[in-house]
């Protein structure tokens, strides 16, 4: 797969992560927490599908594959560190709608 192409695909799960933990959290305070709990399995999904491309990335480098730091690479960083960070704040604030 092409360098861009893989950083692309970072950045793309990682963007549908963060917007799918944002509409499940709508979803929980709508009340609709059938719909916010499969939100939340596809926001899994999403993160587990980046942070497989990423730990590809660092084995590859760990094994001597030089790949170039760009901008790009760090915005699919941010962009999947984002996610990770919604999700674990959504998840603690779906509970809390779901118990009161």
């Amino acid at each position: 797969m092409e360098y861009e192409h893989i950083i692309m695909s970072l950045i793309v799960h990682g963007g549908n992560a963060r917007s799918n933990c944002l509409k499940a959290l709508e979803c929980a305070q709508n009340g609709d927490m059938i719909q916010a709990e499969t939100l939340f399995k596809s926001v899994d999904e999403d993160i587990n599908k980046a942070h497989e491309i990423q730990t590809k990335l660092i084995q590859a480098e760990i094994n001597g594959e030089k790949n170039e730091i760009t901008l790009l690479l760090i915005h699919a960083q941010d962009h999947l560190m984002n996610a990770m960070t919604v999700r674990d704040l959504a998840l603690m604030m779906f509970k809390w709608i779901k118990n009161n």
